[in-house]
């Protein structure tokens, strides 16, 4: 039985730095209005892009979850509360439902929606050894930092087996059968005196290995190509296309102007 190598994805084949730049250079436009047309033409062109890049709904559901559930709840806030105009639909104490009120709360949601699905697809799972080695690299950031972030974040998926494993414990010397906050605050406790105790040890063991010093060479080069500048181009079409249709339609709405 010969093992097949999968080809490497459009998200793969781009430097973990680059969607960090993308992101800030993606953001700042779309952050500057609050109106419909212009997160509605940005959220349906990404649908597009990751659809074209192989990226299948149950990723992007999975990745972007939280937002489709933070995305509604900001837009109640602001159908309730912000200031009405327009017709009024309906009233209950200061909370007021009008034609304005309902639009910036379908604007909010769509801008959501269009800045936090392209990044968070982009920036969740990606690898942090790649990252790290891009930050070092690519960023020139110090390596002390970096491999310091990296050995935490390797370290954090362990926190939930030790968590698993003092529970257990607890429970075996019959510390854990009644008082479920009191029981969690403990646990917290003994976690965070498990994870400073390893964070020291490891600490120890890096700067050992020379892992601190002052020159640092790296196994696996992280350089940037025209995958980088691809990704960095779409996302100034996408923007350009989002804000330059909502400017033709007289659809802009800066967020100084904004009512609420």
């Amino acid at each position: 039985m010969t093992a097949t190598l999968q080809r490497p994805t459009a998200l793969e084949r781009v430097n973990p730095v680059t969607p960090f730049l993308a992101a800030v250079v993606y953001s700042i436009p779309m952050l500057l209005t609050i109106d419909v047309v212009s997160a509605a033409i940005a959220l349906g062109a990404w649908l597009v892009v990751l659809a074209l890049a192989g990226i299948r709904p149950r990723t992007v559901l999975r990745r972007t979850w939280p937002l489709l559930i933070a995305a509604p709840l900001s837009g109640v806030s602001m159908l309730l509360y912000a200031e009405p105009g327009g017709r009024i639909h309906a009233q209950i104490w200061i909370a007021i439902i009008s034609d304005q009120s309902i639009e910036l709360a379908l604007a909010i949601v769509l801008r959501v929606l269009a800045i936090g699905m392209p990044i968070l697809v982009a920036l969740v799972g990606v690898d942090p050894t790649r990252l790290a080695d891009g930050l070092a690299q690519v960023a020139r950031l110090p390596h002390r930092f970096v491999l310091a972030a990296l050995a935490g974040v390797r370290l954090f998926g362990v926190l939930g087996e030790d968590w698993r494993q003092i529970s257990l414990a607890r429970r075996a010397r019959g510390l854990g059968d009644t008082g479920a906050i009191r029981r969690a605050l403990q646990s917290a406790f003994a976690l965070l005196v498990v994870a400073l105790r390893r964070g020291g040890t490891l600490a120890t063991a890096m700067e050992a290995r020379g892992f601190g010093g002052p020159e640092r060479t790296w196994a696996r080069p992280s350089t940037v190509g025209r995958a980088d500048a691809a990704l960095l181009l779409l996302v100034v079409v996408v923007t350009a296309l989002a804000i330059g249709v909502s400017l033709a339609t007289g659809a802009f709405r800066p967020v100084w102007q904004g009512a609420w």
